[in-house]
């Protein structure tokens, strides 16, 4: 999975770079694994906006994602590659031996026609997904579950993955994406790799229209506004504004926001680097 630098034919293209679409097998998604998707525009049910910078947007349809992987002892051939609009990472549609059907986060150098399998019993290679109790000591892992049976929760972006650097006891030692080290129960599932396409981190938009496309809807500077509207408003000319502070005159520099009596704190070893 590459990436596309287009040349500078019109001001839109100068900077852009896009993602390469040639891993991808398949243009359009199992019909069965699909739902419509509403978008809210960012207001609620009376209109009114709630959630500023959203709306417009091309129309998506919604994939059903398997993060539960609990089709234990049944091997699972890759289908096809494709492409979602709802995540950055692709999606690897799976047909099951027993005629089911699924699509899953596709790991990097997942390839179709390979057959991926979960449970405890499986062996840890590229897609297959098993406990963490089973996975040995070094191996790079993502979708990752917090809980034993909930699914998926963590490290399932683009070109994301977590290392499994020790265990004690119950608990694995995972090293996850942002450089925290963290405690996790050993019964929970982990699928083996890293996420795929990588080179989503180097693509640039080019222009502001694509934003819009993704519904993003033009975001002005607190800096910009009035007194009334932002603590960092108001002034003469082009003031500075003060201290960096949200809209609600929260520190948006340097203030630690996490709960002091968070529950999931003694399962932290090493907080993340900053």
């Amino acid at each position: 999975m590459g990436i596309r630098k287009l040349k500078p034919t019109t001001p839109g293209q100068r900077h852009k770079v896009i993602g390469a679409f040639d891993k991808i097998t398949a243009s359009t998604p199992e019909k069965s694994l699909v739902v419509g998707k509403k978008s809210t525009g960012g207001r609620n049910n009376t209109g009114k906006m709630t959630m500023r910078y959203l709306g417009g947007g091309h129309k998506q349809k919604y994939r059903f994602i398997d993060f539960k992987r609990n089709k234990d002892g049944i091997p699972a051939t890759v289908k096809s590659i494709e492409y979602d609009p709802n995540r950055t990472s692709r999606i690897a549609l799976l047909y099951y031996a027993d005629g089911a059907k699924s699509y899953i986060i596709a790991p990097n150098g997942l390839e179709v026609g390979q057959t991926v399998v979960s449970g405890s019993e499986a062996a840890p290679e590229i897609g297959n997904t098993l406990p963490m109790a089973n996975i040995p000591v070094g191996t790079i892992i993502h979708n990752i579950e917090l809980r034993p049976g909930q699914g998926a929760k963590l490290v399932r972006s683009a070109g994301a993955f977590a290392q499994l650097t020790s265990k004690e006891g119950d608990y694995a030692i995972i090293k996850m994406p942002s450089g925290e080290t963290r405690k996790i129960l050993a019964a929970c599932k982990a699928t083996i790799g890293s996420v795929g396409n990588s080179d989503h981190g180097l693509e640039k938009s080019g222009k502001a229209g694509r934003s819009r496309w993704l519904g993003r809807r033009p975001r002005n500077r607190g800096v910009v506004m009035n007194p009334v509207d932002h603590p960092m408003g108001g002034g003469e000319g082009r003031a500075s504004g003060g201290h960096p502070r949200s809209r609600n005159g929260l520190y948006a520099k340097g203030l630690k926001t996490r709960a002091p009596k968070k529950h999931s704190s003694k399962y932290i070893i090493e907080r993340r680097k900053k």
